[in-house]
């Protein structure tokens, strides 16, 4: 007995140390938003081919076995005051803040779940070449909190599917924080940037210089 469990002891110890020698294959990063937008790849771009049907959403969110689509699994992680989830996901009361325009909202009805990078500049910036299993990951990410946002659908209608260059949230104060968490989603998914959009973002890096940005590249 003695003997087999030496004889076991070698394959053990190389599997704890390559355990803990392991770096991760997507590791999470946090750098100034200047460097950030530096990080972002710089293509023409296309929307060739392009129909919101192409990105699977909403679907069965992070945990199917909660009968919450992922809309409505962003709604209650998002939520302010928590609202009362019934039989089918069914969500009432509850209040949000939706920060693009600094508005609070007590009915889930008046919100839309906005997409950072919307999914037609996704498609412009790389995601045309995607499967369609990833182009369903993407429009439905959870794995970063701002690849997801509730908001008022006004503000949301407003931006459509604008860049920086063209569109930014109505509340001054938050541009910053935009900035970061828009440079950080196409990062995450490796997604590209054209002339006047870095250019909007470099201008919005000048005026943010104490701006972080935190991504974990998608998998």
């Amino acid at each position: 007995m003695r003997t087999a469990l030496l004889r076991g002891l070698p394959a053990v110890l190389l599997t704890v140390l390559s355990l803990a020698t392991a770096t991760p294959v997507h590791a999470a990063e946090t750098v100034p938003l200047a460097d950030a937008v530096a990080r972002l790849p710089l293509a023409n771009e296309s929307r060739e081919g392009y129909t919101r049907e192409a990105f699977k959403h909403w679907n069965a969110g992070d945990d199917p076995a909660d009968s919450c689509t992922t809309r409505n699994e962003v709604l209650i992680a998002e939520a302010v005051e928590a609202p009362a989830v019934g039989p089918r996901c069914r969500i009432t009361g509850g209040s949000w803040w939706s920060y693009y325009d600094q508005t609070a909202v007590t009915s889930a009805s008046g919100l839309d779940i906005d997409h950072m990078v919307p999914l037609a500049e996704a498609w412009d910036s790389g995601a045309s070449a995607w499967t369609a299993q990833r182009r369903e990951a993407y429009a439905n990410d959870q794995g970063a909190e701002a690849s997801l946002v509730a908001v008022t659908a006004r503000s949301n209608r407003s931006k459509a599917d604008q860049d920086p260059a063209q569109w930014m949230p109505p509340a001054s104060d938050v541009h910053c924080r935009y900035a970061a968490e828009w440079t950080g989603t196409k990062l995450r998914w490796n997604l590209t940037v054209d002339d006047t959009e870095r250019t909007a973002l470099n201008d919005l890096a000048a005026a943010c210089p104490d701006q972080t940005v935190a991504y974990t590249p998608a998998a």
